[in-house]
């Protein structure tokens, strides 16, 4: 099978009017902010719109540019969302709940299907410990 490269502003607005729509996407994210959840251009996460997120939950936003991140919920104040990606020891992202684009149900591995937990025990975990277990990961995999 063929791959081909969209571009992220293309390929998520599409992806945002299918979520909008009721229906699920998939999509192959890229980067390292979300490891050891998520690896980027290995995994895949499945998308799908939820009537609302709770603090744990790996959502899709759409930040000013447009610019998209899929990083985990750190701090639900009202309609105040504070975003950080599990394998990002400092640095947030901050938007309302109308830029969530959808929320991660399952992280597909290969063949395996895995639902995503809340983190809270990775969250849990201080920064500085977090560090070297991300060091290691990255050496390992």
């Amino acid at each position: 099978m063929d791959k081909k490269v969209v571009a992220n502003e293309i390929i998520l607005e599409d992806a945002d009017i299918l979520l909008k729509e009721g229906r699920e996407v998939t999509l192959r994210p890229l980067g390292s902010s979300m490891l050891p959840f998520i690896r980027g251009g290995k995994d895949s996460v499945r998308l799908k719109k939820m009537p609302s997120v709770a603090v744990g939950d790996m959502i899709l936003v759409r930040l000013q540019g447009p610019r998209y991140v899929l990083h985990r919920l750190i701090e639900k104040d009202g309609d105040k969302l504070t975003l950080m990606g599990d394998g990002n020891l400092a640095g947030t992202e901050s938007c309302t709940e109308k830029d969530v684009i959808g929320t991660v149900i399952a992280i597909e591995r290969g063949r395996r299907v895995v639902k995503p937990g809340n983190g809270l025990w990775w969250r849990r975990i201080p920064r500085i410990v977090r560090r070297y277990l991300l060091a290691i990961y990255r050496r390992i995999i």
